[in-house]
């Protein structure tokens, strides 16, 4: 069957079983907790006031939308509780496209009309985002149908299919109860989700934020820019902002709660784990510009008489980033760094090897107080992956990861 627009849709007339005129389509609904793609019914503006017809009722939409059932039998209509309107809440309405990871702005939804066993069924194919949506609704009342269809043909469409597309809703309790969720946004890769969050306007952008697990967010978080990180982390609760930071490099949380006011970092960090908390409160003491304050704390140390599966073990539990886990640091007494294991030989090493026969010579490291031009200058000549940090007695005290230099190279252009 031919594909129909919701512009198409709207006001178009509609009649009861005997085939008598009752009234004007208003709007058209969904139902997402119970069909997330099917219509559920059509609001339709009568004399009697607006009533509902259930699709379940309708026998064709050709000419007119015309029901299987006497007008006498359709629904009152009492208000939209658990639906989805389109017309209100698609139609010039943002939304996220998952596949082309963007932000862009509904011009027409289209649906496929559908038999099955007998049984009507209108299927929201896809959201129109192109000039085409625009037009369509722009000169639907003013030029004839004939010349519209034909102009139409000349100009591209731009689909975005339905199953792409992720709704914002910035009312928490109707989120829920239309079960609006961000499963999709989860997949995509930290940066493009953080491009996403970018383009929305703030309260969008905080409901969005809102519906992200723990671990997305963060990740996500690390990649906005920091003014904006600010902003979004005064949006959230203590609570819900100190699980967000938890999970967030200590390094990347660091700078974070550096950027709030005192008494609003303070407020997180009481929310925060202990661990967790002093390992942040233990980068706060430090610059941002130096070596210590772009440092992370999550690095992989293991005892040079550590053999290859002792690594491999490590590997398979550390959480920390993967820009960490490059190399694995070999440290004795009192955390005094010995030596470095490249990622690369545990792969072709013997399980029971010890990873002091592993070393390369010699370990390249800074002191916590040289400042980011050094620190790049020796990721530059040397072509580190990472980069360890050792105080005055050569312990190992934290590690600077490639990520950390482009960010840095990155705030100087």
């Amino acid at each position: 069957m031919q594909v129909l627009a919701l512009s198409e849709i709207l006001g178009q007339p509609v009649y009861d079983a005997a085939g008598a005129k009752v009234g004007r389509v208003r709007e058209v609904a969904l139902v997402p907790q119970e069909d997330p793609n099917g219509v559920a019914a059509f609001v339709v503006k009568t004399r009697q006031g607006d009533r509902l017809l259930f699709s379940s009722a309708i026998s064709t939409v050709n000419g007119g939308i015309r029901s299987n059932k006497a007008s006498a039998d359709w629904t009152a209509y009492h208000g939209s509780e658990g639906m989805l309107l389109l017309e209100r809440d698609l139609l010039d309405q943002q939304i996220i496209d998952v596949h082309g990871r963007k932000v862009v702005r509904v011009n027409d939804v289209e649906f496929k009309p559908q038999m099955r066993e007998g049984a009507f069924r209108l299927k929201l194919d896809s959201v129109d985002v192109g000039p085409r949506g625009a037009v369509r609704r722009l000169l639907k009342n003013v030029v004839p149908g004939v010349a519209l269809r034909a102009l139409l043909e000349r100009i591209p469409p731009k689909p975005i299919p339905w199953e792409f597309v992720n709704l914002i809703e910035t009312d928490p309790a109707r989120r829920v109860r239309l079960k609006i969720s961000s499963d999709k946004l989860s997949k995509l890769h930290p940066a493009d989700l953080a491009d996403i969050i970018e383009d929305l306007a703030p309260a969008e952008r905080d409901a969005v934020f809102q519906t992200l697990d723990e671990e997305t967010a963060a990740e996500a978080l690390e990649e906005i820019d920091p003014k904006l990180q600010v902003s979004i982390v005064n949006s959230l609760d203590s609570d819900r902002a100190a699980d967000i930071v938890e999970e967030m490099d200590p390094d990347a949380a660091a700078d974070l709660l550096g950027d709030l006011p005192p008494e609003r970092s303070e407020e997180i960090l009481e929310e925060m784990e202990p661990e967790e908390r002093e390992d942040v409160e233990e980068l706060l003491e430090f610059e941002e510009n130096t070596a210590a304050g772009r440092m992370t704390t999550d690095y992989m140390a293991l005892s040079p008489k550590a053999r290859v599966s002792d690594a491999v073990e490590m590997l398979k539990n550390f959480e920390g980033g993967l820009e960490s886990m490059s190399t694995i640091y070999l440290v004795g007494q009192g955390d005094k760094l010995l030596g470095a294991v490249p990622l690369a030989k545990l792969v072709v090493s013997p399980q029971d090897e010890r990873l002091a026969a592993l070393t390369s010579e010699p370990v390249i490291s800074c002191s916590p107080e040289a400042d980011e031009k050094e620190v790049a200058e020796l990721f530059d000549k040397y072509n580190l992956l990472t980069l360890p940090v050792v105080d005055e007695n050569g312990a190992l005290t934290g590690v600077i990861t490639a990520d950390d230099v482009i960010s840095i190279l990155r705030s100087k252009v």
